[in-house]
């Protein structure tokens, strides 16, 4: 027996009986060598880590377009966040925490520059409509490794195609990562926007305090153990109608008063604009895409709209607005 079965039949004898099993994997679309060390989903989950995909993370928007200052979240710190609470959950309940991280991992992979202003620049423009959860299965399906993708399990794809709202994971993990998600940016959404001076914590409604608490440590005490002693021995992620109740409230008063807030969002018209118009480029000038898109298009038979969108949600803030202004900005009038 090698390191990976030991650690398959630990799983068997540890885990819940509603936790997945490493072993009781529906597979990869592309059958491998199994690894002698790691089970599946802790082999997923380093393949997102070492992914570039990942690594760009850290350079694209997460609420705050321009944050002045070094303590603001963005698109990577935002996933870590989400990965954390979701293991902390997954652990308690004695769920599989590999796959539980591999999806936290995931999740937001194929999230575009300039947070949710540039999905919805790309949802606008792009005929076949742009979707951040729909691009993450992309990435890990077809982008990564010049076109081979990662090769992940179904569990983790499942995971990551549904960690939306709208979403319904097929795994308990897949679901602590959906409300884990949640979590993660409400909280961390009223931190940034204190910080930012657009919010107090005496602004938040009194009767969300009351339940959820008045500090960040307190509101994530409540839903993560909320979660976990209403989900104990279920074959559900459940919370208790109160804390839920509540956390659904917080999040629209977060969607009223600081994601469309001016001081949050007033520049993002001018970075959907951005993202406009270098889609409109790109589609009339193919040939300014790196190779690996032109084949896609030309010898993969991937349409030329899905293809542009794969190239610009890939990008940084920075490398967008580099693009840009290489594009539309004399280089006279360029500071």
């Amino acid at each position: 027996m090698n390191i990976r079965e030991m650690a398959e039949q630990r799983e068997e004898e540890f885990l819940s009986e509603y936790a997945s099993l490493s072993r009781n994997t529906r597979g990869r679309d592309i059958q491998e060598a199994q690894c002698d060390i790691r089970p599946v989903y802790q082999r997923d989950r380093d393949r997102i880590l070492h992914c570039k995909s990942f690594r760009r993370l850290k350079h694209k928007t997460q609420v705050f377009l321009n944050p002045q200052g070094d303590h603001y979240r963005d698109r990577l710190t935002h996933t870590l966040e989400v990965s954390q609470i979701a293991r902390t959950i997954a652990q308690a309940l004695r769920l599989n925490e590999s796959l539980t991280e591999a999806i936290a991992m995931g999740h937001d992979i194929g999230h575009t520059p300039f947070g949710h202003a540039g999905e919805r620049a790309l949802n606008r423009v792009c005929p076949d409509g742009f979707i951040h959860s729909e691009q993450s299965i992309r990435v890990v399906e077809l982008l990564e490794k010049k076109g081979r993708g990662l090769n992940l399990t179904w569990e983790v794809r499942d995971g990551i195609r549904n960690h939306r709202t709208s979403g319904h994971p097929a795994t308990l993990e897949g679901k602590v990562v959906r409300l884990s998600d949640k979590i993660a940016y409400i909280n961390h959404d009223i931190d940034d926007a204190e910080r930012a001076g657009i919010l107090r914590e005496e602004d938040i409604p009194l009767e969300y305090r009351q339940v959820l608490g008045s500090t960040i440590k307190e509101r994530l005490n409540t839903m993560i153990h909320d979660i976990v002693s209403n989900s104990q021995g279920k074959p559900d992620i459940c919370q208790s109608p109160e804390v839920g109740l509540a956390m659904k409230n917080i999040r629209k008063f977060m969607f009223q008063n600081v994601y469309t807030n001016p001081t949050a969002k007033g520049e993002e018209t001018k970075a959907e604009n951005m993202l406009a118009a270098l889609y409109e480029y790109y589609e009339k000038h193919l040939e300014l895409l790196p190779p690996e898109y032109q084949d896609m298009v030309t010898k993969g038979g991937q349409s030329v709209p899905r293809v542009v969108c794969d190239y610009i949600s890939g990008m940084t803030d920075q490398y967008a607005m580099t693009k840009y202004a290489e594009y539309f900005i004399p280089k006279a009038w360029k500071l």
